[in-house]
């Protein structure tokens, strides 16, 4: 069974954005550390940050807990790789989960490991498993999963990490949307001997359901504008309620660090 387990040690240069921590880390970094895990056979898991999932610490300290405690948190978001830069880390880069989860794949599939999908909806899985085959020949997915909206019993639940942990899979993609994933995997860490990263809408773009922002889009910060536009009705009130609160929070918070760093 597995056992409980701290978060481990990165050996990568980390800041704090308006209390969330960010290691400043590269895909290939990324996969380094998740075989790495994998083949410690003990629970991990990694939270693949935007500006979302920053605000929602925030305005929720148990969940700020949840993502500080992740073994690894990477900077999807733009706007983040932005502010590790002005805080001095020059070479930041960005690691989204829509190209992690192919990048990792791929990986997988020349390592042999086994990997596994939880989450999602049963026509987007299909799709998502489908075009990783394709980009990924050989890719052992052990384990796939969609979990219904609703909470898991206790029972259900408790099939679910036997489920799992019966399938072989070393590595595991949790696309729940934040911050149901990160809670998620933070719950089962004790319980499966797994490397876990939750990737959010990646099920969603990488199976071609939703459509991602054009590139240069993506590199003016402007993905949650593309988002929004296609999705008013179901994103507004986040943007709306998070983006300008995140940019004046950053900037008091920039603002004190230099006074007090002269």
């Amino acid at each position: 069974m597995a056992t409980a387990t701290k978060a481990a040690a990165v050996p990568y240069a980390t800041r704090v954005i308006v209390g969330t921590r960010v290691d400043a880390v590269t895909s290939e970094n990324v996969a380094e550390l998740a075989f790495s895990w994998a083949d410690e056979r003990i629970g991990r898991y990694v939270c693949v940050c935007t500006v979302h999932m920053v605000m929602e610490g925030y305005d929720d300290p148990a969940f700020q807990d949840v993502v500080n405690g992740a073994d690894l948190v990477t900077a999807d978001g733009v706007p983040l790789v932005w502010c590790l830069r002005l805080l001095g880390l020059r070479d930041a880069t960005r690691v989204h989960g829509p190209w992690l989860l192919p990048f990792l794949c791929e990986q997988a599939a020349r390592r042999g490991v086994p990997v596994g999908f939880y989450g999602g909806e049963d026509d987007v899985m299909r799709d998502l498993l489908a075009e990783l085959r394709r980009r990924a020949p050989g890719l052992q997915i052990a384990y796939s999963y969609c979990p219904p909206f609703r909470p898991l019993t206790a029972e259900e639940d408790a099939a679910v990490v036997a489920d799992i942990r019966s399938s072989g899979a070393r590595i595991l993609f949790v696309g729940l949307g934040c911050p149901r994933q990160e809670r998620w995997m933070a719950q089962h860490r004790s319980r499966l001997d797994i490397v876990m990263l939750g990737v959010g809408a990646a099920f969603d773009f990488v199976s071609g359901h939703k459509r991602e922002a054009p590139m240069w889009m993506q590199q003016l910060g402007l993905g949650w504008l593309f988002r929004l536009l296609c999705e008013p009705r179901r994103l507004w009130r986040r943007y709306v309620q998070h983006n300008p609160r995140f940019v004046a929070l950053f900037v008091r918070q920039l603002m004190q660090q230099r006074r007090l760093h002269g």
